[in-house]
């Protein structure tokens, strides 16, 4: 059984700073490119971040440089480092992987997490 567990959500103020990980049980994943996803009330999942085996990144222009992902190959674990916080962040942040090179598009993501609630207040 495939899980990947996220955690860090919570409450926070504007301009506040947050991290989420993502860790794995059931397999490794090792080669695995790794994904951060958003979906906000009413509105469709949509790309956050990405980090490819060797380390490559990509962000969206919403989060690109308030936010950081980073990976623990060790561990297997991905972290979102997440700093100057705004409401309209406010979202179930989800975790995903996928073997092979990055992508942006949630369909090529066939393992994914529960997600984590990120709050921020204004």
């Amino acid at each position: 059984q495939v899980q990947l567990v996220e955690s860090g959500g919570g409450l926070v103020q504007a301009g506040d700073s947050l991290r989420l990980s993502c860790e794995n049980s059931g397999r490794t994943f090792i080669g695995y490119t790794r994904g951060w996803f958003r979906q906000a009330p009413g509105k469709e999942r949509e790309f956050v971040a990405v980090i490819s085996w060797s380390g490559i990144t990509s962000y969206a222009d919403s989060v690109k440089g308030r936010f950081t992902i980073s990976g623990d190959n060790a561990k297997s674990t991905v972290y979102l480092q997440m700093n100057s916080l705004k409401p309209e962040d406010t979202a179930v942040y989800y975790c995903a992987a996928r073997p092979g090179v990055r992508s942006t598009m949630t369909p090529d993501y066939p393992y994914w997490g529960q997600g984590t609630q990120v709050t921020v207040s204004s």
